[in-house]
């Protein structure tokens, strides 16, 4: 056998007799666009939930690419800026996970929702799939506020039927064990657990657009 056509049925076989595009193709992607709860503040890259979120795929036989794209201290005005950074990655699927630091700094409702809105629009608009990750807002600026700020996240999963994760720090917020020593940010082993809770939604979102491409 040639040389040539050596090469080419090793790329045709793979390794191992496995196919060459199924341990290849990282064609699917997901862009994770967030604050410092997706950046992964002051932890290894490693840690920061899109890098386990993207292992947990893989090891579901989900071979998606996630892109981490939060940014520390950022609100949803900040992800309207950079949102087309994040969509210029042609990700299939947008995690948006806002909402932290709106809620300290008693961003109105109206403008935390616009927002939050305008980045669903123009995603799905470029058919990127979207999941939404709630946040709440403690009760700095009054009870009001914080009831209707936790009533934006699935108000707008509604209107524009996409995936909700109601609340991302489910489980690890007020958990001296899974939150570092600011008690504002998770630690690693927090971050496992909001992790898990986004899986628990991105999975079957996932798996649908993974069978789509086949």
């Amino acid at each position: 056998m040639s040389i040539l056509l050596t090469v080419i049925a090793l790329a045709l076989v793979g390794v191992a007799g496995a196919p060459a595009a199924a341990l290849n193709d990282r064609s699917l992607k997901i862009v994770a666009l967030g604050d410092s709860l997706t950046s992964g503040h002051r932890l290894p890259r490693g840690d920061a939930y899109p890098a386990l979120i993207e292992q947990a795929l893989e090891d579901a036989g989900l071979p998606f690419d996630v892109v981490n794209h939060g940014v520390d201290g950022d609100t949803t005005a900040g992800g309207v800026r950079r949102l087309e950074a994040a969509l210029a990655e042609k990700p299939q699927i947008l995690i948006v996970a806002f909402g932290a630091n709106d809620g300290l700094r008693g961003v109105p409702v109206a403008q935390v929702r616009a927002n939050v809105a305008k980045i669903i629009e123009t995603a799905q608009a470029r058919g990127v799939a979207v999941l939404l990750v709630g946040m709440d807002a403690l009760p700095l600026h009054g009870w009001q506020y914080t009831i209707d700020f936790h009533n934006i996240w699935p108000e707008l999963a509604a209107s524009y039927n996409v995936p909700l994760v109601p609340f991302m720090l489910n489980g690890v917020f007020g958990n001296p064990d899974l939150m570092s020593s600011d008690g504002v940010h998770p630690n690693a082993s927090g971050t496992k657990l909001i992790a898990a809770n986004i899986l628990a939604a991105l999975r079957p979102l996932a798996r649908s657009l993974a069978a789509a491409a086949d």
